[in-house]
């Protein structure tokens, strides 16, 4: 009687197979999110290379650069990006990352006039960017000629910017700039190219 008791308790082939069936199927989707996983990780670090040798991503801070770039704004830059007058880049100073707009060259002569009007190898600089324009902070003898593989750079707001009008920070070694500043990701509402 014991016999047939036990013999009764066990399980048919369907069962078993179904037992089976669901213990493949578990196998197989623990296999495909570890690969799944691996891809994410793989993807990520790539990714993660990729902004950090060729598009660093910055965070402003400061007002500076008022009213194009606020404190806050997270902005790309393209570090091997070719770059010129009137173009924003970051650069290296004192272990900071400084942002400012390009506005001359090499061998260019820059003068600023006490109004805050800048004049570059003698044409009036138009600037449609600038919040306020003034001499602001200037230590340096006008009119100023830049040295070779140097740039002049100042801040869209004169009077809150500390930049190639001071001799501290003077005119930037081509060598110690990061990046040509190309794209604001953050605010969602300002989304879009820098110029």
């Amino acid at each position: 009687m014991e016999r047939e008791r036990i013999i009764t308790n066990l399980p048919d082939t369907e069962e078993i197979e179904a037992v089976l069936t669901k213990r493949k199927q578990r196998l197989r989707y623990w296999t495909v999110m570890r690969n799944v996983i691996a891809v994410m990780i793989t993807v990520s670090a790539f990714i993660v290379l990729v902004t950090m040798l060729l598009m660093p991503v910055l965070r402003i801070y400061g007002k500076s650069m008022t009213p194009t770039l606020e404190s806050g704004n997270i902005v790309l830059s393209a570090r091997y990006a070719e770059f010129g007058k009137g173009d924003v880049v970051a650069f290296y100073y004192n272990n900071k990352v400084l942002v400012k707009r390009v506005v001359a060259e090499s061998g260019d002569t820059v003068d600023i006039r006490e109004d805050g009007t800048v004049y570059i190898n003698g044409q009036k600089l138009d600037e449609p960017y600038v919040s306020d324009k003034g001499k602001g902070e200037c230590d340096i003898e006008f009119p100023y000629q830049v040295p070779e593989a140097q740039v002049f750079v100042l801040g869209d707001c004169r009077s809150n910017s500390t930049d190639s009008r001071s001799s501290e920070i003077g005119c930037i070694d081509e060598e110690r700039i990061l990046g040509k500043i190309i794209f604001r990701v953050y605010p969602f509402d300002k989304f879009g190219t820098v110029g």
